[in-house]
């Protein structure tokens, strides 16, 4: 399997997309992981329809960057080529995206190809679409290699009560996560406990307010990692995870769902909050979404509800790069609403 990024020009990218076998060549199967298209202004028309079609179509992520001897982008580069997964206005963030997707090319080719087909999908049918890649990935051989070589934690439960705390004051209903020696991973436990709750306000209209939060260091460290791939039946966890899925649940109370995030904010820990209608967080909150390394897409509903709020580029540059996103720029891009001190 390839696992390798290739560098063009821009002018001879745009050569050879217009070739009839560009798919088969810019792809793992032809040895593509990543397509990098270097931009050193030379070329100053739009992408003629055949090219932009080309780029929408390609299995491979695409990114265009300046040149090494050029050092930002054009701004209006974004606006020539629509198509393209994540323009960077820079090289500094290229090294991490090579890594990452030379590491894990077919979680990297999913997870793109993923967020192309959901940036014109309905929350729902995101979610569904989501679900299928999530699954396909499990059963693939880049997160078996994953799991092989990340032991189990078998870290102990020692907080007294439910994984998540419920809790009504008149019209506010409080939801928190309560498992702080986990960094409230976001367990199977802690998914039934969210859902079930979260049809309180569908069955209670005088319910005008829902106050999300967690106790402890982190809002939520992601996915509880011993229970990765614990299913043997890819085909009822699909229909578990379309059926029970806290990120529907937010996203039918939106407009009435407030979350305030802290500390650690890495998958399900960005993708659920990204649901609600408001968002503040923590002045030393930080988002992340790691799982591509581990050859997984977003799997609590991340490449719906994260698209909606900061767009299907940024969303696939946080994903193919894993970076930390501090809450400065989470506030510039719309992540979240407001930072609280």
């Amino acid at each position: 399997m390839a696992s390798v990024a290739r560098f063009l020009s821009l002018g001879e990218g745009i050569r050879l997309l217009e070739s009839p076998d560009a798919r088969e060549e810019f792809s793992t199967l032809g040895g593509t992981a990543l397509l990098v298209l270097e931009d050193d202004g030379s070329v100053q028309e739009p992408a003629s329809r055949k090219v932009s079609e080309a780029l929408r179509q390609l299995p491979c992520p695409t990114l265009l960057c300046p040149t090494e001897s050029h050092a930002v982008l054009e701004a209006n580069r974004r606006e020539y080529f629509p198509h393209i997964d994540v323009v960077l206005d820079d090289r500094k963030a290229l090294p991490n995206i090579v890594d990452n997707a030379g590491a894990a090319p077919l979680a990297a080719l999913t997870t793109v190809q993923l967020l192309r087909h959901s940036r014109a999908r309905s929350i729902p049918e995101g979610l569904f679409a989501e679900s299928l890649a999530y699954g396909i990935l499990q059963a693939g051989p880049e997160f078996a290699s994953w799991r092989k070589r990340t032991p189990l934690m078998n870290k102990a439960i020692v907080s007294d009560g439910p994984p998540v705390l419920v809790s009504r004051e008149q019209s506010v209903l409080r939801l928190v996560f309560n498992r702080p020696e986990i960094r409230n991973a976001f367990s199977y436990a802690a998914r039934d406990a969210l859902v079930e709750a979260l049809q309180l306000p569908l069955l209670d209209d005088s319910i005008e307010r829902i106050e999300f939060s967690a106790v402890g260091s982190s809002f939520c460290s992601g996915g509880h990692l011993d229970e990765f791939g614990s299913l043997s039946d890819a085909v009822s966890a699909h229909a578990t995870r379309t059926t029970r899925s806290a990120g529907a649940e937010l996203n039918r109370s939106r407009e009435r769902a407030f979350a305030r995030v802290h500390g650690a904010c890495i998958g399900a820990g960005v993708e659920l909050p990204s649901f609600c209608g408001h968002v503040t967080a923590a002045r030393e909150t930080f988002f992340q979404l790691p799982e591509i390394a581990m050859g997984l897409c977003p799997g609590a509903g991340g490449t719906a509800s994260i698209p909606a709020r900061i767009g299907r580029e940024r969303t696939t540059y946080m994903a193919l790069s894993a970076e930390r996103i501090d809450t400065e720029r989470a506030l510039a891009w719309g992540l979240i609403d407001k930072l609280e001190d």
